[in-house]
Formats: structure tokens, sequence, C-alpha cells
């Protein structure tokens, strides 16, 4: 029993002398070093804990906000993408118009019709086939146009009206194998010739051109607008790709490259003419 009685006693003192002591130190100012002791301690311990919570923490808040700022900044580059196309798309009209109207500007002022009246027109159809070729165009009976009416490009003859309704017409081309065209060429006058069409994309033909005429590459084959001609007169149709005369032929065999461009006809114009004009 007395030994029992004295833990708790003994207890009791160091306690109180321990109370006395931390009145005392902090009376003192002392307190304050200690337990700025032992927070410089703890602070030490746990620095390198902080730091690698700090380095897994940061980053992924870093790439959190990254991720919310990456969706702002890819809207934004598809709004601004989608802006260069629509602008893209506007400057290729506004060229495309700007070349059209050179077209047709250029159409109007042919220096080998002289004064005969056209009327312009826009391709709307291509028909074509190994033998046969066509276009398809917008005007018609109401703008003047008739059938055996020539057509005319910026590089030259194009073909010959063969169907005509009230607001289209169909012209064949003077490549078409039905074509043939009626000209002139060499610097003496006189010199005629026919140019057949062999097919679409194909170079004419020419016949009754004597054999051994001299002809060189690039000379122009014109419309001879001779009496009852579907043509009139002075329309360049084709120059001379290769000539060659057999040894036995009374023609001279020539292929002729058609002076317009009949792959890509987007304008032509109507010649408001016939062989009674």
């Amino acid at each position: 029993m007395p030994r029992r009685s004295r833990r708790p006693r003994t207890t009791l003192v160091i306690l109180v002398l321990a109370a006395i002591t931390i009145i005392t130190l902090d009376a003192r100012g002392g307190l304050h070093v200690v337990t700025s002791g032992v927070r410089s301690a703890a602070s030490d311990a746990f620095a390198p804990v902080r730091s690698g919570v700090n380095a897994v923490v940061e980053p992924i808040g870093s790439f959190l906000a990254g991720s919310v700022h990456y969706g702002a900044v890819r809207e934004q580059n598809q709004k601004l993408q989608a802006e260069i196309a629509q602008l893209k798309m506007e400057q290729a009209a506004a060229a495309q118009q700007a070349q059209s109207l050179k077209q047709l500007s250029a159409l109007l002022n042919l220096p080998y019709l002289g004064n005969l009246q056209t009327v312009p027109a826009e391709v709307t159809d291509f028909g074509a086939s190994d033998f046969a070729a066509t276009i398809g165009i917008d005007v018609g009976r109401a703008d003047g146009v008739q059938l055996n009416m020539p057509v005319v490009g910026l590089g030259g003859l194009v073909g010959l009206v063969v169907a005509v309704s009230h607001h289209t017409a169909t012209v064949r081309l003077i490549t078409d194998g039905q074509s043939a065209v009626g000209t002139t060429y060499g610097p003496a006058p006189g010199s005629l010739a026919v140019l057949n069409g062999t097919g679409s994309g194909r170079p004419l033909s020419a016949e009754l051109v004597p054999s051994n005429t001299p002809l060189t590459n690039g000379e122009v084959f014109s419309t001879s607008g001779l009496q009852g001609a579907l043509f009139p007169p002075g329309i360049p149709v084709a120059t001379v790709k290769a000539s060659h005369t057999g040894s036995s032929a009374s023609q001279e065999s020539v292929s002729l490259q058609p002076l317009a461009d009949l792959t890509h006809l987007r304008y032509v114009s109507v010649v408001l003419w016939g062989p009674s004009a």
C-alpha cells in the first residue's frame, strides 16, 4: 500500500515542476526559443515530404488548368480555320468572277468577227464519245439563235448550232466526226481545204490539200466564207501540227490542232450569221 501511494505523488510533483518551468521560460521568453526550435526541426523533417507532395500536386494542377485552356484554344483555332477557309472561298470566287468578266469582255471584241453581231453564252453541258463532240449552251431562239449559226471562242471557231430550243441550244464542235469546215490557207489566195473532225480531243484532218504542198507547223487555216458556206470568212480554225506526203498519195496528209480550247470551254459566242447574210 505505501509503495502504490508514492507513484501518484511522484507524478504529481513532476507535473508541478514542469508547469513551473514552462511558466518561468514563458515569462523570460525562453519558451519561444524552445517552441521555435521544435517548429524548425519539424519543418526540416517534413520538408522532403512537402517537396514530394508539391512535385506531384503542382503538375496535376497545371495539367487540369492546361486541359481547360487547351479546349478554349482548340475551339478558337477551329473558328480561325473556318474563317480562313471562308476567306479563301471568297477570294477564289472573286478571282473566278474576274476571269469570267475578262473572257466575256474578250468575246465581245474578237478581231476576226468585224461588225458581225454575237450573243454570248455559257457552256452548260459537254457531250463526248469516241466520234461525237457537242456542248450545250444557255441561249436559244429567245436570244436570236437559230440552226446552223457559227459558234466561236477566244481562240477561233468552236462549232455550229445543230439544235435549238427557246432558251438553250446544242453546238456540234469542229472535232465532231460529222463536222466539216471549208477553209483557206497559205499566202496565195484560192488555196482551199476542208477540215474534218475525227473525234473529241483528237486533231483535225484536211482534205483537198495537194501532195507536196509546202506547209509549216503552226500555219493557220481560216474559214473560207465561200458563197453558201456555213461560216463567215476569216475565222481562225486550226493550225498545222504535222504534214507529210505518201509515196502514191494525191493529197497531203495534214494533222491540225484547233485554235479554240475545246476541252475547257466556259463561255462562247453565237455569231448571228447565216449563208444568206
